[in-house]
């Protein structure tokens, strides 16, 4: 039966392979039990919550364990450092995670992606908030589309809106009471251009979270750029994601495009919990017959590639449509994303 000691020595040639250092030396092992009947099991503590080598981590690190004489079994469960922990073991190397302001209390961050510019991706995640606050949630969004934010027009609200105190960055507030945060709410006016490089972009993601007084959410919608840019990485990487919702449309072009967002979702290891199909047909008001517009549907493959399921397939609406425009998004019928709604309440 190994002790103790052999089971840290295995694992401290066990390398973390973007750190370069053993997970003994980082102090990643947590919760170490080793049963009589040689069952090991014991938590790794990542250095980030979302951490793109985990799995690879946590593979590496049973297979060191189970060559032990006397292992039957090994279980490995993941967990994550706190700041503090991080600094610690760490200093000031790799990025550090954004702390949130003492003053806000986010209960769950879901991220809105879909890979591809001009499926709606905006829209949904407006809609989404409307209808989780006509539910009675408190909600935010952090529109991390830097350099094409649209989120603060769909809600009517102002640029150079953002005011501040000593406490922190004050966000937008619509009537619903949605609390918003987008780099339009900072210029002077709407089509002013935000022409900013990689650690701009980052550095202005990472200040919406920790500088901003969102007071107490029950969610928060993070509206993420198309592709697979450093604001997309930032988010998915630092930010405390609990899961990804997926924007599509019927083209087959939008379809190969999210497909290569659901690979990056996973190579990521983050959870994806749902995919939404925007402008799937278009309901003829005279007849009520569907038409097809953008072709055939291709979420069913999108949701296999993703291991999620179809929460939603909204249609063409001129009037939904027509309320973005105007900045009235809040006068949508909540009703379209009930479905949505039901499944992120579970």
């Amino acid at each position: 039966m190994p002790t103790e000691q052999d089971v840290m020595a295995a694992l401290s040639q066990v390398m973390d392979p973007e750190l370069g250092r053993n997970l003994v030396e980082l102090k990643m092992i947590r919760q170490l039990t080793i049963r009589p009947d040689g069952h090991v099991s014991f938590m790794l503590a990542l250095t980030i919550p979302n951490c793109p080598l985990r799995e690879q981590i946590r593979a590496s690190a049973q297979a060191a364990v189970e060559a032990l004489p006397g292992v039957k079994k090994v279980t490995v469960t993941l967990g994550a450092m706190t700041e503090e922990e991080r600094r610690e073991v760490l200093g000031r190397s790799g990025p550090m995670l954004p702390k949130l302001n003492t003053a806000s209390q986010i209960k769950r961050v879901i991220a809105v992606l879909s890979g591809k510019g001009g499926v709606g991706k905006s829209s949904v995640t407006a809609l989404l908030a409307v209808a989780l606050a006509h539910a009675g949630q408190k909600v935010g969004i952090l529109d991390a589309d830097i350099t094409g934010p649209s989120i603060p027009k769909l809600f009517g609200l102002p640029p150079g809106g953002l005011r501040g105190n000593d406490q922190g960055i004050l966000p937008g507030i619509t009537p619903l009471g949605i609390r918003i945060i987008s780099t339009n709410l900072m210029v002077p006016e709407e089509d002013t251009a935000v022409i900013w490089r990689g650690p701009l972009i980052t550095g202005a993601i990472n200040q919406f979270w920790s500088d901003v007084l969102w007071g107490k959410l029950d969610t928060m919608l993070v509206d993420l750029p198309p592709g697979t840019s450093d604001a997309t990485l930032t988010v998915l990487q630092t930010l405390p994601i609990n899961g990804v919702v997926l924007v599509t449309t019927p083209q087959q072009l939008a379809s190969l495009v999210v497909r290569k967002a659901v690979r990056m979702i996973q190579q990521l290891n983050v959870p994806i919990l749902g995919v939404v199909e925007n402008m799937s047909y278009y309901p003829c008001p005279d007849t009520g017959k569907h038409h097809d517009i953008f072709g055939p549907s291709h979420a069913d493959e999108i949701a296999s590639l993703a291991n999620a399921p179809v929460w939603a397939r909204l249609p063409i609406d001129p009037q939904v449509a027509a309320l973005a425009d105007a900045g009235q998004i809040e006068a949508v019928n909540p009703a379209m994303m009930k479905d949505v709604v039901a499944q992120l309440g579970k």
